[in-house]
């Protein structure tokens, strides 16, 4: 699959570039610095995944996501590659159609699992027949995704999703955010969003390791896996 990267750095263009090379069913056909330049490339290159960044110093990131989705071309998988931690512009993306967020800085295996999960999808769908009832659809829907199971008892799917979005934006440049942080963010207490930070862990989507603070207490400190 044909991917164009989308990135101001080009120190991190060329680590990003490695990164999908370093899959067998991906490569990169492009490059680009600017918003501008983006969306050129766009047109021309007709690429099947972008990883975009969202600080892009003509215009921002969604910016170019959003004139992606109104062009009658081909559907194109769009992965967010970003520093941007706020949780706005994570809604943000996720509304204008990310597949996945990526925070900065992250691993080669971290992408490998996202592009995974975009070529587990395109396979599904064009095994898929004209019609799906909606059955066939809901298991295209979780082919596209890691199988976490069901949800443990009083765990929401609408919470998690909060949570998901809230500890992406939380992640401090030390790369964690501890279960208070992310209480904060969305509202719930400490207790319940440390439930759900533990389902994401125990899922594999999370990562999480004992910090201290400046009092000396250890607690937890997670991070998108």
């Amino acid at each position: 699959m044909r991917v164009l990267v989308v990135e101001d750095d080009p120190t991190i263009a060329r680590l990003h570039r490695g990164f999908v090379e370093s899959h067998p069913r991906f490569v990169v056909v492009g490059e680009a610095r600017t918003a501008a330049e983006a969306l050129r490339a766009f047109a021309v290159l007709d690429p099947d995944v972008v990883l975009l960044d969202i600080y892009l110093p003509d215009a921002t990131g969604l910016h170019v996501l959003r004139q992606i989705r109104r062009r009658p071309s081909p559907p194109v998988d769009v992965v967010a590659t970003t520093a941007a931690r706020e949780l706005e512009s994570v809604r943000q993306a996720m509304a204008g159609g990310v597949q996945h967020y990526l925070v900065k800085p992250f691993t080669a295996a971290a992408l490998r699992g996202r592009l995974d999960e975009v070529a587990r999808l395109r396979d599904s769908l064009r095994t898929a027949g004209d019609e799906l009832d909606q059955d066939a659809v809901d298991r295209l829907v979780r082919r596209g995704t890691p199988d976490t199971g069901a949800l443990p008892k009083g765990l929401s799917e609408r919470s998690l999703r909060l949570v998901v979005e809230a500890l992406a934006a939380a992640c401090a440049d030390a790369g964690d955010a501890s279960a208070g942080e992310v209480a904060a963010r969305t509202g719930m207490s400490r207790v319940s969003a440390r439930r759900y930070l533990e389902h994401l862990v125990a899922t594999g989507r999370a990562d999480v390791a004992p910090r201290y603070g400046a009092a000396g207490r250890p607690e937890n400190g997670y991070r998108p896996a």
